[in-house]
């Protein structure tokens, strides 16, 4: 996979926006050595949550994918407000992908995939990690979809 980050997130039709600013007492990403943590992200559509509610009762899994590509493309915002370049990114190690969810819905892993999609084809080879994908009672602001990230920084 050739060019920049940003080059093939263009190309997949995504603007990254600026990265959200903290809604409590948090820093939204927080660097230790070459690691980059990020806060959990919402997803986040021109400043507002683009779904809300629960996967197996309000969203289907569309929504849910949907949410949690926003979310990743809102990490990919953090991570370059961070690193002020993706290209310093030498890979994503880990996400953690939390799914608002009913008690019966088990595809959590599912809904992930529109995360780990969306980094592993903006990051190219950078982009392959580990992931969790963990159901929950609730996120934040009544959001679907929360996700996390650790980055190596070049």
């Amino acid at each position: 996979m050739t060019g920049t980050v940003e080059t093939r997130l263009a190309a997949m039709g995504v603007t990254l926006p600026p990265a959200a600013a903290p809604a409590a007492n948090y820093v939204p990403w927080c660097q230790s050595g070459r690691l980059l943590f990020t806060a959990g992200q919402l997803p986040l559509e021109g400043g507002r949550l683009a779904a809300t509610g629960l996967l197996g009762r309000d969203l289907d899994m569309a929504a849910g994918k949907a949410a949690a590509r926003l979310c990743a493309i809102n990490v990919l915002a953090q991570a370059k407000a961070a690193t002020g370049d993706l290209e310093s990114v030498a890979r994503l190690v880990k996400i953690t992908v939390f799914v608002a969810s009913t008690a019966d819905f088990t595809e959590q892993h599912l809904v992930a995939n529109g995360a780990s999609d969306l980094l592993a084809e903006a990051l190219g080879d950078r982009g392959r990690h580990a992931r969790s994908a963990v159901g929950v009672a609730s996120l934040p602001l009544n959001a679907p979809v929360e996700v996390e990230a650790v980055f190596e920084i070049a």
